[in-house]
């Protein structure tokens, strides 16, 4: 349903058919103070809402439509691991659109009048694991390990910059894995091992990770959207819970009704497996530790995460989503 943009405020999300933007869009239009519209490479005959095709979202992407009134961006779109075109053209891409899109919208935005950009980063900017016992936090140098994680690093500086420049109010969220319904990624895979019952050799695996379920996530960015404190901070994010993989595992499992077949197997022997398959970053996302603290947000905004990790894995596991709830 199309509302008054004059009665409400208006919103623009970026990637609005990917996994997060298309339930972030579902959410901010069951609420009556926004006016959701969304943004994508290509036109869904289906959308509810007002969907403005932009192509690649590059550098060379003329905003001036998608932006009319509106006063607040979230930018969900860019390219993560998968990419059209080959390994070849990973750097290419990454740079054209995860830096190139993302600052070019930012300066349209502010030139337009939008009052503040909401950045969907990557945990992977601050690192690639933590050492026992320590969590990430804002005031940690970054320490991108990859290409793509150096591209949101570029992205988020440049938006700093915008910012002091231009006036356009900046937040950057650093998420970890986000789990939930049909999630992509490393989340899916283990689902859709579990279900088949394969034997999953990580029982060995002695780890603490955090993660945030999809719900959280869109309510800390709803929390964003209004919390004058927001303005020009990052945030690291989760459920506030730290799990080790196996013990993940086994929860995701519980939930589904399945039994998690898992077996101990030398972990050195997988990370070389991963090393020649070209997975290495897998491995780290489910060997290593990743924990992330985040008083900040709770402190700063007092934001809680509404679901706890295990009502997020039981709500995944249920089909059932922040954004299907009036």
């Amino acid at each position: 349903m199309i509302k008054n943009s004059a009665k409400y405020m208006k919103i623009l999300v970026t990637g609005c058919t990917g996994y997060i933007g298309a339930a972030l869009l579902k959410a901010l239009s069951r609420r009556e103070e926004f006016y959701a519209v969304g943004a994508a490479r290509q036109m869904s005959s289906t959308a509810e809402n007002d969907i403005f095709s932009v192509g690649e979202m590059d550098g060379n992407v003329d905003w001036t439509n998608a932006l009319y009134k509106v006063d607040v961006v979230i930018h969900t779109a860019g390219i993560a691991h998968r990419l059209r075109g080959g390994v070849n053209d990973l750097q290419e891409n990454y740079q054209r659109i995860n830096v190139e899109g993302t600052l070019n919208l930012a300066k349209q935005a502010a030139k337009l009048g939008v009052k503040r950009l909401i950045y969907i980063s990557s945990i992977g900017v601050s690192g690639v694991n933590t050492a026992s016992g320590k969590s990430f936090c804002e005031l940690d140098k970054p320490h991108p390990h990859n290409q793509y994680s150096h591209s949101k690093l570029q992205a988020e500086r440049g938006l700093l910059q915008i910012s002091n420049l231009m006036g356009l109010e900046v937040v950057i969220i650093r998420p970890p894995l986000v789990y939930g319904y049909d999630a992509p990624g490393n989340f899916g895979l283990l689902m859709n091992a579990l279900r088949s019952g394969w034997l999953l050799p990580l029982r060995s695996i002695k780890n603490k990770r955090s993660f945030i379920a999809l719900d959280n996530l869109i309510d800390f960015i709803l929390t964003c959207i209004l919390h004058e404190a927001a303005a020009n901070e990052i945030f690291l994010i989760s459920d506030g819970f730290d799990i080790s993989t196996p013990d993940f595992i086994r929860a995701i499992a519980k939930e589904i009704g399945v039994t998690a077949k898992l077996i101990p197997f030398p972990v050195i022997f997988l990370k070389i497996g991963a090393k020649l398959l070209g997975r290495i970053d897998s491995y780290y996302g489910l060997f290593g530790s990743l924990q992330i603290d985040i008083s900040k947000a709770n402190n700063l905004l007092g934001w809680t995460p509404p679901f706890t990790l295990n009502e997020g894995i039981r709500r995944a596991a249920g089909y059932m989503v922040l954004s299907d709830i009036s």
